[in-house]
């Protein structure tokens, strides 16, 4: 039987600022080498702050954390060497060519000229920058700055990749480029990938396990199709008033519902078939004196998770 090597893990990782901000709250993480996980959730859900302790850049505050066997704080040094990163704001010298940045950058690494040489001649065409790779990075187009900092990512051949929100700032077309980088990245590498996010489509899109994170803790994770197949086939919303207690205590002695949750004056119920249902929802609410003003019926997705986990939507504040 093989048993799956642990490329990251931590134990209660916790970092305050200052007395009273506690930006990550104690977190127990245990992924996988060569699979994909996403932290999601909203700006200032404490994914960047986790990610700056697990590559070095922050000191935590309590709890430990390894990447690769080796402590973040003890043996930084040579987690800085098996590890790539690309950051939320783009980092490019605007004055140098994207094969210059990359140059550069395989340099501090101490790479030899002939390796670092063909080394960033495959990057460039995995990336489809070859045409512009003698460009300097000032007229390079967001989707193509995105692509050149995957690429120095790369450039070491890390076994560990950080990408913090990959995607943000790109339209559909670029999002869904880089999308299909990272997929072959992971075909193909036994490379380990650590993405924040806060696009729901990316998480369920691109990795083997999510991890729904709110204001500094990993609220639940696991497979993000079984965390959606979880809230039922259809997801019957719903938003009214009156006995809200009452229509959910009845709801839930309908045979064909599988889950139901309120949060924040939503009703969200997992049935079997939705629009079959509806009718007898809607008299359920009618003999509980609890008056629909709006419902709707779709597919669960990961927005609905982190609904019934977080008890907000993830556009909130």
């Amino acid at each position: 039987m093989t048993i799956n090597k642990i490329a990251i893990s931590t134990n209660k990782l916790a970092k305050y600022y200052g007395d009273d901000v506690l930006a990550v709250d104690s977190i127990d993480l245990s992924i996988q080498t060569n699979s994909i996980y996403a932290l999601l959730g909203p700006n200032g859900a404490g994914k960047t702050t986790t990610i700056s302790m697990l590559t070095t850049l922050v000191e935590p505050s309590s709890g430990s954390a390894e990447v690769g066997g080796l402590d973040v704080v003890q043996e930084a040094d040579q987690v800085r060497q098996r590890i790539g990163v690309t950051f939320q704001e783009i980092v490019l010298d605007p004055d140098l060519t994207g094969r210059e940045s990359l140059d550069f950058h395989a340099r501090l690494y101490r790479i030899g000229k002939a390796e670092r040489s063909a080394k960033i001649d495959e990057l460039l065409k995995l990336v489809e920058l070859e045409e512009a790779a003698d460009r300097r990075t000032n007229t390079y187009s967001g989707g193509m700055k995105r692509r050149l900092e995957l690429a120095r990512g790369l450039i070491t051949s890390p076994e560990v990749l950080f990408l913090d929100e990959p995607t943000q700032g790109l339209d559909p077309q670029n999002r869904a480029n880089i999308w299909e980088y990272i997929r072959t990245l992971q075909t193909n590498t036994n490379m380990t990938l650590l993405i924040t996010t806060h696009y729901m489509d990316e998480a369920e899109a691109l990795a083997d396990r999510v991890g729904i994170m709110d204001r500094g803790k990993i609220i639940i994770e696991g497979p993000p199709r079984k965390l959606i197949e979880q809230m039922g086939a259809d997801n019957v919303r719903i938003v009214g008033r009156g006995n809200q207690n009452s229509f959910c205590e009845n709801v839930k002695t309908l045979s064909y519902v599988e889950s139901i949750n309120s949060t924040n004056g939503i009703i969200q119920i997992g049935v079997d078939s939705g629009n079959r249902r509806l009718v007898e929802i809607v008299e359920t609410a009618i003999n509980s004196e609890f008056e629909i003003e709006d419902i709707s019926v779709s597919k669960p997705s990961l927005g609905d998770v982190f609904l019934k986990y977080t008890g907000r939507q993830l556009r909130d504040k």
